[in-house]
């Protein structure tokens, strides 16, 4: 039930809809390209720098859902769509080729760009950008708050309430739209 932790529901944005330019024409970076996608998207990760002379690029997932790097994924960004041709672990980031940039000048054009996906089909997750603005309550029906951020820990993501108190994901037991039911121990909540 990780999904909570994916900092990249944190950036929701809308992206509006054009092909992708098309293979040896270089995107103009001043004017935001538009995207195919046509949903709300989440950012999923962002590209740090080139790779090497062959085009790849080192990519910072924002997500812990590395299938957002499967070949033949669409992502949006404001150079336009990119297409994964391949991508591979490295140290703690990944190594992506897209498809149509080949060449170390066209991968340094890519430096910076944010990457978005629409939010996956996943009934059983539990998604920051569906969490963030829900009215939190106790299964006893007394409303704690309203979640404001899902901060990541280690042991368990946190749903940050905006009297400031701070719930275990793990205490979340049902999730409707604009409201989450959890189940926490005794003093959990009290000030």
């Amino acid at each position: 039930m990780t999904p909570a932790g994916d900092p990249g529901g944190r950036t929701q944005g809308r992206f509006r809809g054009s092909p992708a330019p098309s293979a040896g024409v270089e995107p103009d970076l001043e004017q935001p390209a538009e995207s195919t996608l046509i949903a709300p998207l989440l950012e999923i990760g962002r590209v740090s720098r080139p790779h090497g002379l062959r085009g790849e690029v080192v990519v910072d997932l924002t997500t812990d859902r590395v299938e957002r790097l499967a070949p033949g994924t669409v992502l949006a960004s404001d150079a336009g769509d990119l297409t994964v041709a391949a991508a591979r672990p490295h140290q703690r980031r990944w190594i992506v080729a897209f498809e149509g940039h080949t060449g170390r000048e066209a991968a340094d054009r890519l430096r910076g760009l944010a990457l978005r996906a629409q939010a996956l089909d996943d009934p059983d997750a539990l998604w920051v950008h569906d969490l963030v603005g829900s009215e939190v309550v106790t299964v006893e029906g007394d409303v704690a708050g309203t979640c404001v951020a899902v901060v990541a820990n280690p042991a368990s993501d946190l749903l940050e309430l905006d009297g400031g108190a701070l719930v275990p994901v793990v205490f979340v037991v049902e999730r409707m739209p604009g409201r989450v039911i959890v189940d926490p121990p005794e003093g959990l909540l009290e000030p």
